[in-house]
């Protein structure tokens, strides 16, 4: 099986690597081409958007050649190709929120309602007699919640040359990983296929950007990324299925909650976008792109890697996991205001 897996990454791998170059082309001639005009954007001249179509191609194909395409994973490839052709769109037109929330609501119900659910979630014993209690018709609603939440997570920290990319490229492989360690065969075909059409894409997306994934590419990655912590990762009753996930896609979690916090403390409207991201900060600190690329790469990477852990030792408390997040938390929460301090110093000089 391992063997199958690796001609996966290869496979997604070179078509992504392929591809880009002619989708590259077609984004200048249907317009989908991202033009500088306002402070939030790094890049100085326009630059195509398509690119996630690239990474696209490169998963979808593989997928169907070697993964056994189920009932769950065909509901995963409808949703992702409606998700697709909503980014295109998007990347062309630059379509309402509303309108988006509504066609991401229409996507995650195809693998939802093809049986991808969390339909546990892991209590204390003295809550529940097995530990776990289920989700029953609420699994619907709060694994819709979900996978919206991560869709949507990895499109607002893809602000940076190559960081929604590079960050997802890592999500896959620690998934992959996850599912060799706990005998999940399908996801692991599934992160192999696009931790490969990452890589793939990578050398075209790293600073200096050639080309952007745009909300084509970065809305495809959280998608895929939710459904496989769903399809296979959250199946079990060990707290460490619902822990896993929430730790590897723990950076563009926290990036979402604190863009929500700040947006409504400030009165903005929760979809509004601003330049308050903890990359932005780190420009704004002085910090060249690829070294704020690099920075985050290194705290998604922590994050992975105590993932992988948990999986690896089957043993860990709630208590332990709470006090890895408050930890990672507290961190990001204060890095800005560090960063805010050290550059008032620098103007008062």
């Amino acid at each position: 099986m391992r063997n199958d897996i690796l001609i996966t990454f290869i496979l997604a791998f070179v078509i992504t690597f392929a591809t880009t170059p002619f989708v590259k082309k077609l984004a200048f001639k249907i317009g989908a081409v991202d033009v500088p005009k306002d402070n939030r954007r790094m890049h100085k001249k326009p630059t195509a958007r398509l690119g996630g179509l690239a990474i696209f191609f490169g998963f979808i194909i593989s997928v169907l050649f070697f993964a056994n395409v189920d009932k769950e994973i065909w509901g995963l490839i409808i949703g992702c190709i409606i998700i697709v052709t909503l980014g295109i769109f998007d990347d062309i037109y630059a379509l309402s929120a509303k309108f988006k929330l509504l066609v991401q609501i229409v996507a995650a119900l195809c693998p939802i309602l093809a049986g991808v659910r969390i339909d546990f979630i892991r209590v204390p014993a003295f809550i529940a007699e097995y530990g776990y209690i289920g989700l029953g018709w609420f699994a619907i609603p709060v694994t819709l919640i979900w996978i919206i939440a991560i869709t949507n997570a990895t499109n607002l920290i893809d602000g940076l040359d190559g960081l929604a990319c590079g960050v997802s490229s890592i999500s896959a492989l620690t998934l992959l990983c996850i599912a060799i360690i706990v005998g999940e065969s399908e996801v692991a075909f599934v992160t192999s296929a696009l931790a490969g059409a990452c890589f793939g894409f990578l050398p075209y997306n790293f600073n200096p950007a050639k080309l952007f994934m745009g909300d084509t590419g970065s809305m495809f990655l959280g998608f895929v990324l939710a459904c496989v912590s769903v399809l296979g990762l959250f199946k079990g009753y060990a707290v460490i299925s619902l822990a896993a996930p929430i730790l590897v896609l723990g950076l563009p979690i926290f990036d979402t909650v604190s863009a929500i916090l700040r947006r409504l403390k400030n009165h903005q409207p929760i979809m509004a976008p601003d330049r308050g991201h903890l990359h932005h900060k780190l420009i704004d600190a002085g910090f060249s792109q690829k070294r704020a690329v690099t920075t985050i790469y290194a705290l998604c990477l922590i994050l992975c890697i105590v993932a992988v852990g948990l999986i690896a030792t089957g043993a860990i408390s709630l208590w332990v996991l709470a006090l890895v997040l408050l930890g990672f938390v507290l961190f990001l929460w204060l890095t800005p205001r560090i960063i805010d301090a050290l550059t008032d110093k620098e103007e008062h000089k």
